[in-house]
């Protein structure tokens, strides 16, 4: 890894976003705010702005919003490989708020630029120079070719020595678990780290206690797994110990984006060679920000901004 080598660098598809403004459906939608959104461009902006070098590789139509993709987020100090694709368009996500209390995604993504990854996409020595890979589920269930990108990537990292990180993210518009569930697995039993819900572990090994998947993903050589809780928290299994860390009570404005911003506080944490409750700490409370504001990876931390929440400011006047 050189000077001016991404410690993370992390693939993935990253879609223009339209939300509704209010609440209801679009249906009577009389606004709609724009912008952009992917789990893993989440993922790498939260880290951006928590201090760590972080490069996004990604293909986008040859359109306005592709260009919006790439600038959005290089704008937020991410190294950006924009593969322009002259053959697809750029993915669409739009979200409403049915109620206060709900949030509808819907995906528009069939044969999207985004779908059309493939490992010749991977720049020579940048999985090699850097100190950690981060993937996700989504990818894997795009398409064929996006999945064997994922693959070659983690050949190269083991090969390098590079930490491999993987976010389940199961998304059931995708493929349902009985499909998904073998892809996943593959993928997480080849990672150094795997970070996942209740649910999420479980199609991956259905009828198996959360526990007992941490044992066999242990087995197949993870270091690490991490469960997270949303509100709750998160618990980390390791070798011979299991360590848990309380979540953060707060009001949630929208909760898209916050297993993202967890993991960007994980892994940054991890990076600065924080002890295992700081890392959970710091995980905890930028996934419990991210609820604070609309959208899917605005209201991600800076260290600043995470010291302030920790330290408990509540004066909504800043002087």
């Amino acid at each position: 890894m050189t000077a001016s080598s991404p410690s993370v660098v992390t693939l993935g598809e990253t879609m223009a976003l339209v939300r509704t403004t209010e609440i209801g459906s679009l249906r009577h939608a009389n606004s709609l705010a724009f912008g952009i959104g992917g789990a893993e461009s989440n993922v790498a902006i939260g880290l951006a702005r928590l201090g760590v070098r972080t490069s996004w590789l990604g293909r986008v139509g040859d359109d306005s919003l592709g260009e919006r993709v790439a600038r959005e987020i290089r704008g937020d100090g991410v190294e950006v490989h924009a593969i322009v694709d002259p053959d697809a368009a750029t993915g669409l996500m739009v979200k409403e708020r049915p109620s206060a209390a709900s949030t509808a995604v819907h995906y528009y993504r069939a044969a999207s630029a985004g779908s059309r990854l493939r490992p010749e996409d991977l720049p020579d020595g940048w999985v090699e120079d850097a100190a950690l890979l981060h993937i996700t589920g989504i990818t894997p269930l795009l398409s064929a070719s996006a999945r064997a990108v994922l693959h070659t990537a983690i050949d190269r990292a083991r090969a390098a020595g590079t930490t491999v990180s993987f976010d389940i993210n199961y998304r059931s518009a995708l493929a349902a678990p009985e499909i998904a569930g073998p892809v996943l697995r593959e993928l997480a039993e080849r990672a150094d780290i795997v970070f996942g819900g209740s649910e999420e572990f479980a199609i991956l090994y259905p009828q198996a206690s959360e526990e007992n998947a941490a044992a066999r993903l242990r087995d197949a050589g993870c270091a690490t797994t991490v469960l997270k809780r949303g509100s709750e928290g998160a618990s980390v299994f390791l070798d011979d110990s299991v360590v848990e860390a309380a979540g953060f009570s707060i009001d949630p404005v929208d909760t898209v984006g916050a297993g993202d911003a967890f993991v960007a506080g994980y892994l940054s944490a991890l990076l600065d060679e924080l002890d295992l409750d700081a890392v959970l700490r710091r995980a905890n409370a930028c996934g419990a920000m991210a609820c604070l504001v609309p959208g899917d990876w605005e209201a991600a931390p800076t260290l600043r901004d995470l010291e302030r929440f920790l330290d408990g400011d509540s004066d909504p006047v800043r002087r």
